[in-house]
């Protein structure tokens, strides 16, 4: 009997806090990938401000669920939108993969907390939706993080490796996939902490391009401080929260080398991250905003001694990518197959996960 293809979206929030993503893909949660229409829909900007002063919560109370409402209704409306710009019905939707945003994850205390109200995005959209995707691995044991590692196992089935695929995001996280074997973990900071520079010298929200840092030095005395952080000495499987690194140090900076500096971190985390894999990638490919960002991607193919290119090289959607892959994740809880194995996030065994919610 031949296995069940599922129609899902999948919605992410990144730790970037820039908006919502929203991806159909039609797939059997294992080889079968059929990638569909995306979209992104920005925060307005008091949303994102919101979102950002509730970093490091652990609890919740009427503030938060009123921002959680907030980003719950931006979901929806989401949603909505793809629908409605590509004349897809709303009841050939199987599943919506719902990851909401995450707020604090301490998973060496078996705590993550992901903001988004599963019960009423599925009332809003009527179908039903898979939350809380980290909740079991953290419970088990396991990091939470990365999960986008099946999918792009996925993706990748029909290229030559070992190939690495670096997501750089808020945080920055990389999968190396081999013929027998799948390792994955959190590198470093990603776009977070420059997006934060960038913020606080009010010269915009991110640096296009990396033109800020390419004008600018990286200082070595900072950049090493930084870099002697404890978790870039631990071994995988390793997650960070957003707020674990921090711009302080940088204060004595002018703005253009504190850009270069943090540029210079994220690209150190990446080229660190090779000492764990079991054999050298013989290429990367580039997820997330930081592949726009041109000065990166040109340290990165400096660093890393390996071709270094944008996943739409191989025909992948990048700015889709995440939410495509907790479409994904959805089907395989649906199905009751593992989110997450030992090398990815330190769980047991294989692990399943995700809660789901039906509309009332």
């Amino acid at each position: 009997m031949a296995t069940r293809i599922y129609t899902a979206i999948g919605l992410m929030s990144g730790t970037s806090m820039d908006g919502v993503d929203a991806a159909l893909i039609r797939t059997d949660g294992e080889a079968m990938v059929e990638p569909g229409p995306w979209l992104s829909t920005p925060y307005p900007a008091a949303l994102r401000a919101a979102l950002h002063g509730l970093l490091g919560a652990e609890q919740a109370d009427d503030e938060s669920r009123t921002i959680e409402a907030a980003v719950t209704a931006h979901h929806a409306d989401a949603v909505d939108i793809l629908l409605k710009e590509d004349c897809i019905t709303n009841s050939k939707i199987d599943v919506i993969g719902f990851h909401g945003h995450t707020i604090t994850h301490r998973p060496e205390r078996r705590f993550t907390w992901q903001l988004g109200d599963a019960a009423a995005l599925a009332a809003a959209l009527g179908r039903d939706v898979v939350a809380d995707f980290r909740q079991a691995d953290v419970a088990a044991g396991g990091q939470g993080a990365p999960l986008a590692p099946l999918y792009h196992r996925a993706l990748a089935a029909d290229l030559e490796g070992p190939v690495a695929v670096l997501n750089i995001g808020g945080v920055a996280n990389v999968t190396w996939i081999g013929p027998n074997a799948t390792i994955a973990f959190d590198t470093g900071p990603g776009n977070a902490l420059i997006d934060d520079w960038v913020a606080r010298h009010g010269r915009g929200a991110f640096d296009a391009s990396g033109a800020f840092a390419a004008a600018g030095l990286a200082e070595p005395y900072i950049l090493t401080k930084l870099f002697d952080a404890p978790y870039f000495k631990q071994s995988p499987p390793k997650s960070l929260d957003r707020q674990d690194f921090g711009i302080e140090s940088l204060s004595e900076l002018n703005f253009e080398d504190g850009a270069a500096t943090l540029t210079a971190l994220t690209v150190a985390g990446a080229m660190a991250a090779r000492d764990h894999f079991p054999a050298p990638a013989i290429r990367w490919l580039v997820t997330g905003g930081g592949r726009h960002n041109a000065y990166m991607m040109r340290l990165l193919a400096a660093g890393l001694a390996a071709p270094v290119a944008p996943v739409e090289q191989v025909g992948w959607q990048g700015d889709a990518l995440e939410a495509q892959a907790f479409g994904y994740l959805a089907v395989r809880a649906l199905r009751g197959l593992p989110l997450s194995l030992p090398t990815t996030t330190g769980v047991p065994e294989p692990l399943t996960g995700g809660r789901l919610v039906r509309p009332a």
